[in-house]
């Protein structure tokens, strides 16, 4: 998962040609492979150890890690400190970038600040409204909206300028993302709305939940038609369900998941509503894996973390390759000490 090949920090490789970062994800989804990415829920804690911990789940089965930003305008540990943190280990992050909470001038500069720390990866989105979260009496900015922030980090990138038009030294070299939803009417919207992203600046999206795939194949036909599948790596969001009784409150209370009563009921059905709902994303992910234009995947198993290696496994969709592990780096023990500290010492 590092997105440098090299365990020198300093040896950081140039983009490869015809790529705008240097990170591993746009390598995998360049050379054609089916890439494997996944959520890592943030912790409501000060102790880089947690990140740790969360991320070691996935080290060895997915190709990038997303940090959320305020995900359901709720407060954890913010998404440009845990990518900060994964950099540092050799992890290849996603950094999330929500413009509920910032302004288009501190926006900027978590792009140049990310940039600088390795992070590679940015997923652009406008972000759930405060009213959804813990702190509805919070005061929104949305500035900038996911379009006008793809626009903008691809100025940054592919122009050296900040929105004002003054210069960057040294632009950011980051591989551009957004998100999607096939799923929520209008349908025939969501295309549209796709492309709008790929012309501002998205180079890859990652989906919501995926939970019929019949509606994702008229979605992805109609995406084949316009050709955006040539010019935008598809990543779509898969999930294990816990329970029907979960599956109801997330269809009920969470924007945009559609659940067919289908899979409600086979979940019902289930002596074992759990590890059927890890079935069920088993057998989604293959089913995905098929459809033409699909690039890869985006596992959220939040709270299910620790299932991911076994559904990845039991999908197949790796084949034969191997997301990369992280090897020991005789740096790795001095940055987790130093990070955490040592409780035995003064």
């Amino acid at each position: 998962m590092t997105d440098i090949d090299s365990t020198d920090p300093s040896a950081a490789l140039p983009p490869l040609p015809g790529h705008t970062s240097r990170g591993r994800l746009e390598r995998i989804l360049r050379r054609g492979d089916f890439a494997v990415t996944a959520e890592l829920s943030p912790p409501d804690s000060a102790d880089p150890g947690e990140v740790y911990e969360r991320a070691q789940i996935f080290e060895g089965w997915v190709d990038g890690i997303n940090a959320t930003d305020g995900s359901g305008a709720n407060c954890h540990m913010s998404s440009v400190s845990i990518c900060a943190l994964l950099t540092r280990i050799g992890y290849a992050p996603v950094m999330q970038i929500s413009c509920r909470d910032q302004n288009r001038i501190a926006i900027q500069g978590h792009v140049l600040g990310a940039a600088a720390m390795g992070v590679n990866n940015i997923l652009c989105l406008t972000g759930d409204g405060v009213q959804a979260g813990d702190q509805p009496g919070a005061k929104p900015v949305f500035d900038l909206d996911s379009l006008s922030l793809l626009e903008t980090i691809r100025r940054m990138r592919d122009d050296g300028q900040f929105l004002s038009g003054r210069k960057i030294s040294e632009p950011p070299h980051v591989f551009i993302g957004a998100a999607a939803n096939p799923f929520a009417p209008p349908h025939d919207f969501r295309v549209q709305r796709l492309a709008k992203k790929i012309k501002a600046g998205a180079q890859f999206v990652q989906t919501q939940y995926c939970y019929d795939v019949p509606m994702l194949e008229n979605y992805m036909t109609r995406v084949r038609d316009l050709g955006l599948d040539e010019k935008c790596f598809i990543l779509i969001g898969v999930g294990p369900l816990a329970s029907a009784k979960a599956a109801r409150w997330i269809r009920a209370n969470v924007p945009g998941v559609h659940i067919p009563d289908a899979i409600i009921k086979r979940l019902e059905g289930a002596d074992d509503q759990k590890r059927e709902g890890r079935n069920l994303c088993t057998e989604i992910i293959q089913q995905v894996r098929e459809i033409a234009g699909v690039s890869g995947i985006h596992v959220m198993a939040y709270r299910q973390e620790e299932a991911v290696a076994d559904i990845v496994h039991a999908s197949g969709v790796l084949k034969d390759r191997k997301p990369w592990r992280k090897e020991p780096n005789p740096g790795d023990l001095a940055v987790a000490e130093a990070l955490m500290g040592d409780s035995g010492q003064e």
